[in-house]
């Protein structure tokens, strides 16, 4: 039955943390590497900052990724755990997020 393997919005996120991923890379084909491999996951953000929300297992693949691309040397990369309870406070000028009201795992 094709209902059963549907995971309403409320248990999929429960398994799901809100991080803030941010890098700085010099190298401009690292740079599109990781736009592309972040933005798979970014449910909003800009240029090089991104709103993700990542399962354990999906940070980590990530994580692992990213780490491929930068150099530590002349590269950073920072991610924060940020807590979806709390309220948002937005300065300037604020772009709605595209992210539906569901989540699609398959």
């Amino acid at each position: 039955m094709l209902s059963s393997y549907i995971i309403p919005y409320s248990m999929a996120m429960i398994k799901r943390q809100l991080y803030l991923i941010s890098y700085d890379i010099s190298n401009d084909k690292c740079l599109r590497e990781a736009l592309k491999l972040v933005r798979a996951y970014a449910t909003g953000g800009q240029l090089s900052v991104h709103e993700c929300w990542l399962s354990h297992a999906e940070k980590r693949e990530l994580l692992i990724e990213l780490t491929e691309i930068i150099d530590e040397a002349t590269d950073s990369l920072m991610v924060i755990r940020l807590d979806a309870r709390q309220n948002m406070h937005v300065m300037g000028k604020g772009i709605a997020s595209s992210a539906p009201d569901m989540f699609y795992l398959g």
